[in-house]
């Protein structure tokens, strides 16, 4: 019973020391100082790397998801005759879930342990150290970039899967199936609202391009100087990150759309 209770305290202990180290390697990366203009072209070359490299993944993945619902919806609205909310429903379920959630994931998976990977490589090939050596911090010359390039870029790339994905279901439902190409539109148009849908939205991916990233960069700049080490990383990146959006998917959607005060 006793060495059952001093594992436990041992593991809660490991796990809380853990979070001190991630919130203290987040608070350095937010407010450590550093020289705005050589930031600034290095964070233009990681939005370049994290976006544009994101971007072919999401706009392919967007239209067949949004193709997708649009057949399930119009083959389960045609039972009931409601065929004319069909843009609602795409445009709701993309808006406020399936966008920012879907794009997290593929986000995670892509742009997450690319960087993981990246990092992980500098650390191994003791690139990080000669930083250091130098006198150069690679918290501000590696880390903070490719966070701060996450951040922006996780936001507009679930913009551009939700018009994509829009796009898919308007090809199916209307061209294809035959739905009311006015009254589809139009109850999109009078059902999403800006700032109850579509500002929300945008915050979810801004809390999972937060989460994805940091987490990314930090598996990456912790992980162990070898072949495995880097492995296991991106692998603990890909996995941690999709708990962490489907868990703060849920929370958010209670505190934003379930009436939780």
């Amino acid at each position: 019973m006793i060495r059952r209770v001093q594992a436990l305290g041992r593991s809660t202990f490991s796990v809380l020391q853990e979070a001190g180290h991630t919130t203290f390697f987040l608070l350095h990366v937010l407010f450590g100082r550093s020289k705005f203009p050589d930031n600034f072209k290095l964070l233009i070359i990681q939005l370049y790397y994290v976006g544009v490299f994101s971007l072919l993944i999401i706009a392919v993945s967007g239209m067949f998801i949004g193709m997708v619902l649009g057949l399930q919806g119009y083959t389960i609205l045609v039972k009931f005759g409601a065929v004319d909310a069909l843009g609602q429903l795409i445009a709701l379920s993309l808006v406020r879930e399936l966008g920012p959630v879907v794009g997290g994931l593929l986000f995670a998976g892509r742009a997450g342990s690319a960087l993981t990977a990246e990092i992980g490589l500098m650390k191994t090939t003791e690139q990080l150290a000669s930083m250091e050596m130098m006198g150069v911090d690679p918290l501000k010359r590696i880390i903070a970039p490719r966070f701060w390039a996450g951040q922006i870029a996780m936001p507009i790339l679930t913009l551009i899967f939700i018009g994509v994905a829009v796009y898919g279901g308007y090809l199916v439902s209307v061209p294809w199936l035959g739905a009311d190409n006015g009254a589809f539109w139009a109850n999109m148009q009078a059902s999403v609202d800006f700032y109850e849908d579509v500002v929300n939205g945008i915050i979810k991916s801004v809390v999972f391009g937060t989460v994805v990233t940091w987490i990314a960069v930090y598996q990456g700049f912790e992980c162990l100087p070898t072949a495995e080490g880097i492995a296991r990383a991106t692998t603990r990146t890909v996995v941690y990150s999709s708990l962490w959006i489907l868990g703060l998917d849920f929370v958010l959607t209670a505190v934003m759309f379930g009436g939780i005060q």
